[in-house]
């Protein structure tokens, strides 16, 4: 497959996710209709997160690869499988996905009267007064480096030749969910350099500031899976 259809399929792939989760924690997880209860909280948001993933997957996992993630393809990359020769053009194809996908729903959005994007958070990540539940630096960055890790773990145990066939997907999206349901509360997670800079680009100020720690962090757990992983799981 040639790198300008892998990276179109890595672009769609992000604006996706960006469009999917986000949207869903912007849109829909605390919705005030006419009957109460109707927004999807915390774990619609997870779901939906992991469900961007699963979908797009099984879309275009046979063309890209369905990385939709920095840290994925540095992980992917420091275990060896991934060409360093492409990792640039991907990062840079996931980033401009995910703007694409954050200005799309901030287009929706708005189109409600009276929605305020940057006093909405628009679904951005952050740490202290930023975090949902004001969560020290400290702990969103232990956080997001220890989610990242496990979730690139899982990625490069799952897509492993010696994994049960077709499972893959399942697997990581269903991980993805359960990283959302445990960090939602922390930094509305991120796991995700893209994701995290395409709604902060809308939002911009303390979200911009922050947004150090959300390529950093993940950025090391990546580095550390794509280490331990092909250790772990050599032959022997």
């Amino acid at each position: 497959m040639r790198l300008s259809q892998r990276l179109i399929a890595e672009l769609f792939g992000t604006f996706w996710l960006v469009l999917g989760g986000c949207g869903s924690a912007v849109l829909a997880a605390s919705f005030a209709g006419p009957v109460h209860g109707l927004g999807i909280g915390f774990v619609g948001v997870a779901f939906a997160f992991g469900l961007t993933v699963l979908t797009m997957a099984f879309a275009i996992g046979h063309i890209s690869g369905c990385h939709l993630n920095p840290a994925v393809s540095v992980g992917l990359t420091v275990a060896g499988r991934f060409p360093v020769r492409d990792l640039v053009p991907y990062i840079v194809a996931q980033v401009i996905g995910a703007a694409l996908g954050a200005f799309v729903l901030s287009l929706i959005a708005t189109g409600k009267p009276g929605f305020d994007l940057v006093a909405s958070g628009f679904a951005t990540n952050g740490y202290g007064d930023h975090s949902p539940g004001h969560y020290s630096m400290a702990a969103a960055f232990i956080c997001e480096t220890v989610l990242t890790g496990f979730f690139v773990f899982v990625i490069l145990g799952a897509t492993d030749e010696r994994a049960p066939a077709g499972f893959a997907p399942i697997a990581i999206g269903l991980c993805l969910t359960l990283i959302h349901l445990i960090s939602i509360p922390v930094t509305n997670t991120s796991v995700n350099p893209a994701r995290s800079t395409g709604p902060a680009l809308f939002v911009g100020g303390e979200a911009i500031s922050q947004l150090w720690l959300f390529w950093l962090a993940p950025m090391i757990g990546a580095v550390i899976a794509g280490v331990v992983y092909p250790a772990v799981a050599q032959r022997r």
